[in-house]
């Protein structure tokens, strides 16, 4: 019985070998990490918002306009910033993981 291919063969699948290399490394790219670029594009979308919110909450607390209400959003803004740089990273990390092995 023959074994099925591997993913570390070097020779791609019948229907694979008419396509250019450079498409079917992006495919298999795309197969192994589906939506990566939406992904990473909601990430820095979602810590932009987060850094003009943290900057307009700083500048409310600097001129001391309502300090106590300013000052829970000013922090929830800054967790949303390292929280979509944390994601935003990792995504990363992952994808260097896959591109190594």
């Amino acid at each position: 019985m023959p074994n099925p291919p591997s993913s570390k063969s070097p020779n791609p699948p019948r229907r694979a070998r008419n396509l250019d290399p450079e498409k079917y490394a992006r495919l298999k790219q795309e197969a192994i990490a589906p939506y990566k670029g939406l992904r990473q594009f909601v990430y820095l979308a979602c810590g932009a918002s987060g850094a003009i919110g943290a900057f307009i909450f700083l500048t409310q607390l600097l001129a001391g306009q309502q300090v106590s209400s300013t000052l829970p959003n000013l922090a929830l803004q800054i967790g949303v910033v390292a929280l979509m740089v944390g994601l935003f990273r990792w995504e990363n990390r992952k994808s260097k993981k896959n591109n190594k092995g």
